[in-house]
């Protein structure tokens, strides 16, 4: 009977100790899932900034439309990839490419005094700016919540019941690919007010030596102008007044 109420035990604590760790991996999940839903709203709040950034930024500006369009293709391209409950690597390689696009938009902007002093522009920029840094934020509470979550997933003894309840380790939004991390240029033309062409490139110049007569002396050396000396100058300048003045007047009679 002692044996009996021993194994009770044993199994009940066991059952305990399961639950625990089950419902551990279930509330860290569940708050994986609300952390990468804080930060898909404010993707989805920069996806619906950008087609009014760039409509703006095109009509001040003036130049080629084509430049945009790979902001408005990658913007499309991200949120064609949204809806996940969690980021995926694709998903994370389009959004890091639209911020490198969007950041070389802005910065290229600043060259344009039209834009600057555009209102529009302006509430546009700084909504912008504050959507970045809310992403950035979530970005990085979500990434804490997966060191969590993974370290609970791969731990002793927990990790073995998230491998007997299907619980799998997640991913961090963050790129692993370095092409991907490569600055997306976004090129303005050469539109920018009171820009100057560049001057086109001198021509080289040649120098031709002049030509030697055969057996001419070439150990002559040139002998350089020289200036005259004070002294010399002092001379000049007395002989000229001891020269003889003549009276202009007639000889009277």
């Amino acid at each position: 009977m002692k044996v009996i109420i021993v194994l009770l035990i044993i199994v009940v604590a066991l059952a305990v100790f399961a639950i625990s760790q089950y419902n551990g991996l279930v509330q860290l999940r569940n708050k994986l899932q609300e952390a990468w839903r804080q930060v898909d709203v404010e993707l989805n709040r920069r996806y619906d900034l950008v087609p009014n950034l760039v409509e703006t930024v095109k009509g001040a500006a003036g130049y080629e439309a084509g430049t945009l369009e790979k902001v408005i293709g990658l913007r499309n391209q991200a949120r064609a990839l949204a809806g996940g409950a969690t980021p995926t690597a694709q998903r994370d390689a389009a959004e890091t490419q639209l911020s490198q696009a969007l950041t070389s938009v802005m910065v290229t902007a600043e060259a344009y005094p039209t834009l600057q002093a555009n209102a529009s522009f302006q509430q546009l920029s700084t909504q912008l700016s504050e959507t970045e840094d809310r992403i950035a934020n979530a970005r990085r509470y979500y990434n804490a919540i997966v060191g969590q979550y993974n370290t609970k997933t791969e731990s002793f003894p927990s990790g073995l019941f998230a491998g007997v309840f299907g619980f799998k380790k997640a991913g961090y939004f963050q790129v692993d690919d370095p092409t991907v991390r490569e600055n997306v240029k976004v090129d303005f033309g050469d539109m920018r007010e009171g820009q100057v062409p560049a001057a086109p490139a001198a021509p080289p110049v040649s120098f031709t030596p002049p030509a030697v007569t055969p057996g001419a002396d070439l150990q002559a050396p040139i002998a350089p102008p020289v200036a005259p000396t004070i002294e010399e100058t002092v001379e000049q300048a007395m002989e000229g007044v001891k020269a003889p003045i003549t009276d202009p007047r007639p000889p009277t009679a």
